[in-house]
């Protein structure tokens, strides 16, 4: 009986990264929402519900596995393992978001998990090692692998495989390694024990191994077309697949017996039942489960439903192959029987081209989705096992066989030339000369910018500057990371425009503002008879960007780990991909008329909670170093996303990796390293922009922020990021002015503000920001009619004074002259 779809569980908003099954009544599953799940099965009715669902952090939960019953916890454990480093083992008993145990030893992300019977726990994690832990200690350390762990295996009690990104499988006895299994051509993704022969493996390279112990291979199973992510295996012997290809593949006696597609971009994880039933975890953030006895299966309308809401599904070209639509059959092929399971045709339906597979088990052509964009200029060229526009012969040396240098048109030229060059064990020397010869033979294509834009990190152009006016002093003031210039006050005009042309005093540009002229107009760089400036109530943003230029940037950088097999598995997945075009192409509708913006320009889709967590992703996945426009894209859609800002669990998980991927934390070495100040700053900036309206209830996270900020010494900052900080600051006064903060939040902002100006001697941007702020908080304690204590006004006038004969700036002067008249 073929297997048909018995439940849809629905629970999760994010990817379902992992699912297990020990019972035929528990399902387990965990999800880049940060949370897992235990679903049980209803007594009174078909299918399940939420029994627990669990949370120990805010970071995404990427494996799970289950602890057998004990005396003490009679339902057994839920063992979840994520970003956050750590491993967490629930009582399902308990029902509540704290841990029975927390165990800590990896240091980076947990991407495997396994157990025995007996209770041992195994880890795979990218720190290149796996972990054993007995009664919730660790065991052993397995360390061997080259790159990440991504899949993990009990044997028993004293044996374990370990498969990792480095193309290997290893097989341990307690601590050593024992026997090393190579065959793999790309990272191994998922094993499983195979009765009476020795285990099953799964790979990126979208084949299916099985192996004995001893290290024979014994089969290779190909039909998937992409990643294969994880496997299992029944109890009758049949293995069961799912990967990129939106497939659930069951192989009976070598061969594909039944595919089963899912309306989604990947199944990232299969688990079978003692029953025989098959679990699935999607990035649609369902779990499904599919059952081959009749009884169990979901009623024949609801599964039309689910057919129909496979072949509603838009497949990309490429995913299918490469086609020319005149030359594609019309419906009536589907006439004929298919040659093997999982066999798919495109044919032409009126103007449509619709892709079919074939299903064995029902003997029929089954609708997968159509195809778009299906007409291609000519098939690429596979240079091991991926696909690339170019493939060279390189002649290095007389009488030697030529090398293959691979290039795709949308890469860099540098990126490519270098990883020919690393490949062969050739000097660097050499990397103008390839470039050269890259250019040469694609019809070549020049770096923008010249050589004072060149991307210090992949040598490709920089974000450009917008040209400045004629005459105008952009240049001067240029941001030396994105190119825009700098945040500087309008000259004085003989009189105030009309609030929708208003300069924007801090940087000179339009302002974001409606037409509605604000109560209190924003400080302008005016002689010192002029009127006063504080209080200010209008949060600044960093809302600058070039657009196309971050989207260049980021898609390069995800290419350039694309074409590595040791980084491929940190590239974007297709689901992030659409997210992240999705948010690029908003914010180029935003962007492109900043100078009028209020709300979003009719037509358009905001992004959703999902977008920023495919930015989260990559912020936790991708190497520190190539992180610089994904933290400029998150900083741009919080500037643009006020929902982002009032969701504050989704706000806690960005900013926790923006902190992290910034580094902030960590020691500070000066001078910071190109690619750390350029995160540090992003991370800042996303900060001032999350701090537009009001606090939405979350002082004690703001405080929590304030204080991680103030670990590190302001004369550390270079002067950009002073600004920024002084920003931050600035915004939280423009907040106090409207609502009231917390006394212990009030004066650790002004603690904050003073330290920095009796500190700032150098940049007057950042000093007049701060004594704006410090200003806005003053007048909002007269306000409420309270006063500072003696030793505050002190501290304040000695600081005034000191300002002013420090800085020249007209601003600066008048702003701390009208603190002082506060202070009287």
């Amino acid at each position: 009986m073929p297997y048909k779809l018995s439940a849809t569980l629905t629970g999760h908003t994010a990817d379902v990264r992992a699912v297990a099954s020990p019972t035929n009544d528990l399902v387990l599953s965990a999800s880049r929402d940060s949370t897992a799940i235990s679903w049980v099965r209803n007594r009174d009715a078909p299918g399940f519900g939420q029994s627990v669902t669990l949370r120990a952090g805010s970071r995404y939960i990427n494996a799970v596995t289950y602890l057998p019953p004990t005396p003490e916890e009679p339902l057994g454990f839920a063992v979840t393992g994520g970003q956050d480093t750590v491993i967490n083992v629930f009582a399902l008993s308990a029902n509540s978001n704290e841990p029975a145990y927390s165990l800590i030893g990896h240091t980076d992300n947990i991407c495997a998990l396994d157990c025995t019977p007996d209770g041992l726990i195994v880890s795979g994690s990218w720190d290149r090692t796996a972990k054993v832990w007995k009664d919730f200690k660790l065991l052993y350390d397995l360390t061997g692998h080259r790159q990440s762990v991504w899949a993990v295996l009990a044997v028993d009690s004293e044996q374990f495989l370990t498969g990792s990104a480095d193309n290997t499988i290893k097989l341990w006895n307690q601590h050593k390694n024992v026997r090393t299994y190579p065959g793999h051509t790309q990272a191994v993704r998922g094993l499983a024990l195979y009765t009476d022969i020795g285990f099953a493996s799964c790979s990126n390279d979208s084949e299916i191994k099985i192996w004995t112990m001893e290290g024979d291979l014994v089969h290779t199973l190909s039909g998937h077309t992409s990643f294969v992510y994880s496997i299992s295996v029944l109890e009758n012997g049949d293995i069961v697949s799912g990967g990129e290809d939106r497939t659930v593949r069951i192989w009976r006696d070598g061969e594909c017996y039944q595919t089963i597609v899912h309306p989604a971009i990947s199944v990232w994880s299969v688990s079978t039942m003692p029953n025989g039933d098959i679990v699935t975890g999607c990035s649609d953030g369902v779990v499904r489960i599919f059952s081959h006895a009749e009884s169990r299966q979901l009623p024949s309308e609801e599964l039309k439903a689910y057919e129909d809401q496979v072949a509603s599904q838009t497949l990309p070209a490429q995913q299918i192959g490469d086609v020319k639509k005149s030359d594609l059959p019309g419906l009536e092929v589907l006439s004929t029987p298919g040659n093997k399971p999982g066999e798919v045709k495109m044919i032409r339906n009126g103007d449509n081209v619709e892709a079919h597979q074939w299903d064995s088990a029902s003997s029929s052509w089954q609708k997968i989705g159509d195809v778009v964009d299906a007409v291609g200029s000519g098939r690429k060229q596979l240079y091991e096992g991926k696909e690339y526009d170019y493939v060279f012969d390189v002649d290095v040396q007389e009488g030697m066989p030529p090398l293959k240098l691979p290039y795709n048109a949308a890469e860099n030229p540098y990126a490519a030339a270098q990883r020919f060059l690393n490949a062969h064990e050739l000097p660097l020397t050499y990397l103008d000369e390839v470039v050269k010869f890259i250019e040469k033979n694609t019809g070549g294509v020049t770096l923008g910018g010249g050589a004072q834009y060149s991307d210090p990190f992949t040598g490709a152009s920089r974000y450009q500057p917008a040209q400045a006016a004629a005459g105008g002093r952009a240049q001067e003031y240029m941001d030396p990371f994105t190119g825009a210039s700098r945040y500087r006050a309008a000259p004085t005009s003989p009189s105030p425009a009309p609030a929708v042309n208003q300069a924007d005093p801090w940087t000179g540009s339009s302002r974001y503002s409606s037409a509605v002229t604000p109560s209190t107009p924003p400080p302008r760089a005016t002689p010192a008879t002029s009127s006063k400036v504080i209080p200010v109530r209008t949060p600044l943003a960093f809302r600058q960007a070039n657009v196309s230029a971050m989207q260049a940037k980021l898609q390069q950088i995800d290419q350039s780990l694309r074409n590595e097999i040791s980084t491929s598995s940190l590239a974007m997945y297709p689901q992030e991909r659409i997210r992240v075009d999705e948010a690029f192409a908003y914010l180029s509708a935003i962007v492109s008329q900043l100078a009028h913006w209020d709300n979003p320009p009719p037509g358009t889709n905001p992004p959703t909670a999902r977008h920023l967590d495919a930015i989260i992703a990559l912020l936790d996945r991708w190497p520190r170093e190539s992180l610089f426009p994904v933290m400029d894209l998150g900083r741009l859609l919080l500037a643009f996303c006020s929902s982002y800002s009032q969701d504050t669990q989704l706000k806690h998980r960005f900013f926790s990796a923006m902190m992290h991927a910034s580094s902030w934390k960590d020691p500070w070495e000066t001078p910071l390293s190109r690619s750390r100040e350029t995160n540090t700053l992003f991370f800042l900036r996303a900060l001032v922009n999350t701090f537009q309206d009001n606090l939405y209830g979350d002082g004690a996270w703001v405080k929590t922020i304030l204080q991680d900020i103030a670990q590190q010494p302001y004369n550390n900052l270079t002067k950009a990021q002073r600004v920024a900080c002084a920003t931050i600051l600035f915004n939280l006064s423009c907040i106090g002015l409207r609502e009231p903060l917390e006394p212990e939040l009030t004066m650790f902002l002004y603690n904050s503000i003073m330290t920095g100006l009796q500190q700032d001697t150098s940049d007057q941007e950042a000093a007049y920001r701060a004594l704006v702020a410090l200003g806005n908080i003053l007048y909002a304690a007269r306000e409420k009619g309270e006063k500072p204590n003696e030793a505050q006004v002190n501290a304040v006038k000695q600081c005034m004074s000191s300002l002013r004969s420090t800085f020249s700036d007209d601003r600066v002067k008048n702003v701390s002259a009208e603190i002082e008249e506060l202070l009287r």
